[in-house]
């Protein structure tokens, strides 16, 4: 199996209309994926109550409000479950069909869940905008060229995400409990990128330790940029950080893909 650039860019616009199809076709398992990034709004329900009287560690009830209307903002735009779908196609053999195609299955994958942004944010960013709007836009970034540079922080967070979570899928190569390794991948998740609690309320050495993970420019990196005021040298750098992970992500899910494709029986097929 061979995809040139210029073949996948020329089979993309299908490949994305695909996508729309399989959402489409599939609404029940969609509905589920998105009931699963709701947690936001539980801890949004838990902290503006706390905070709903006095400031809890310099966060004000509308600031809680802002960080994980946010956080549901930006986990819907991107999150994936390519790691749950690559492993089962492996598991069942239904890989061999995908690889008797001319794109890489990275480039069809990544089109398919793509496609689900649009049908993925019409459930949830209309919400949370309008709660943004009525209760936590005092605590939102005004700058606009702060906010335009949400656009690449996204982009790069969807990336990472999707190329790690691309590399624990194809770890189905190897092993047949690779659910495990992303339910602890996932545990991992929650508390180092300020899924649960914002990173700067957590303990010293958690925030230390997320820093060398690349947790935090997966979910908190587009939070902040969305709800604290940066100077231009601190975005650079925020973004500088995404760049540098997501290369590293890219590298790491094409590698483990192409060791464990060449061990691929295709049984089950």
């Amino acid at each position: 199996m061979r995809s040139t650039p210029l073949r996948t860019l020329r089979a993309f616009p299908t490949l994305l209309r695909i996508g729309v199809a399989e959402t489409v076709a599939y609404r029940a398992e969609f509905l589920v994926w998105i009931l699963t990034m709701t947690m936001p709004l539980v801890m949004l329900a838990l902290w503006t109550s706390v905070a709903g009287t006095k400031e809890f560690a310099n966060y004000s009830s509308a600031k809680f409000v802002a960080y994980y209307l946010a956080m549901l903002i930006v986990r819907n735009l991107t999150g994936t479950w390519v790691g749950w779908q690559l492993s089962e196609e492996i598991r069942l053999g239904t890989m061999s069909m995908r690889l008797l195609r001319p794109i890489h299955p990275f480039f069809a994958f990544a089109a398919s869940h793509l496609a689900a942004i649009p049908f993925r944010s019409a459930v949830a960013v209309p919400i949370a905008i309008a709660l943004l709007a009525s209760s936590g836009a005092g605590a939102m970034v005004h700058d606009p060229v702060q906010l335009v540079l949400v656009l690449p922080s996204l982009v790069l967070a969807w990336l990472i995400t999707f190329a790690l979570l691309y590399a624990i899928g194809s770890l189905a190569f190897f092993l047949t409990q690779t659910m495990a390794i992303a339910n602890i991948y996932f545990g991992i998740f929650t508390v180092m990128s300020g899924y649960l609690v914002p990173l700067d309320l957590m303990p010293e050495w958690v925030q230390t330790l997320a820093r060398w993970t690349p947790f935090p420019a997966m979910l908190s990196s587009p939070v902040q940029m969305l709800t604290t005021p940066m100077a231009g040298g601190d975005i650079a750098r925020l973004l500088a950080t995404q760049a540098a992970w997501a290369a590293a992500a890219l590298t790491i899910a094409l590698g483990v893909w192409r060791v464990g494709v060449k061990r691929f029986e295709g049984v089950g097929a």
